[in-house]
């Protein structure tokens, strides 16, 4: 297996994905050696491409809509790898934070944030408007924050 090196396309924002699935496709029909593609969601307006050569990644973007062109310079795997480790669901989600839940038989109730579980990325909350307050586990991508102060 060579050697191979990060490249960064520079994309309309929000056609990230896209720009991304269009590469896939044409690397696949035309047999170009792109190894990875990666679209984080904190580098707006870029595609992360792995790849032994710049002109390889060069050739399978031409024609594609949205993909502005490719940043002169390589990255290295370890230079994105912070990218790779997804973010544990409960980061930001404090014990006493006032949270709406998303998702799920009680969506569109605001709840009081009881016990953070990072391990399991989980939550408990109690509901606000519930007659008797019950403790409600949910997971940590189930509700948006709406204030952190502890009241």
């Amino acid at each position: 297996m060579s050697e191979t090196n990060v490249y960064v396309v520079k994309t309309t924002a929000n056609q990230e994905r896209s720009v991304a699935n269009l590469i896939a496709q044409i690397a696949r029909k035309e047999k170009y050696d792109i190894r990875a593609l990666l679209v984080p969601d904190v580098l707006k307006g870029y595609v992360l491409v792995e790849a032994p050569a710049p002109e390889i990644v060069d050739q399978a973007i031409q024609g594609i809509p949205h993909a502005r062109s490719m940043i002169k310079g390589v990255s290295s795997i370890e230079e994105v790898e912070h990218f790779l480790t997804p973010k544990p669901t409960v980061t930001g989600i404090t014990e006493g934070a006032v949270v709406e839940l998303i998702s799920g038989p009680f969506k569109g109730e605001k709840a009081r944030v009881k016990r953070v579980d990072t391990a399991k990325e989980e939550i408990t909350v109690e509901l606000f408007e519930a007659m008797v307050p019950i403790p409600i586990t949910v997971r940590g991508d189930h509700v948006r924050v709406l204030s952190k102060e502890v009241s």
